[in-house]
């Protein structure tokens, strides 16, 4: 999948990856997707409240056993 801009959150616990992820956002233009690496497996439940509210759009989830990568595009 093509993305925009790149994260890597891993290692951090909550709320340190919601607060990279918004940084991120905020940095692109609309339509523009961060590609967002995480280790703290809660990550997807932060992430969807908060695009729900903003109006971002996760794209996909891949997860595997110790991390979730995230594609979301900015509203």
């Amino acid at each position: 999948m093509n993305f925009t801009l790149e994260i890597d959150a891993s290692g951090l616990n909550c709320p340190m990856p919601l607060l990279k992820l918004k940084k991120a956002l905020n940095e692109l233009n609309s339509e523009e997707v961060v590609k967002i690496i995480v280790t703290d497996l809660a990550a997807h439940l932060d992430f969807g409240v908060f695009c729900q509210q903003v109006g971002h759009e996760i794209l996909t989830i891949h997860k595997a056993e110790t991390s979730q990568i995230f594609f979301i595009k900015k509203a």
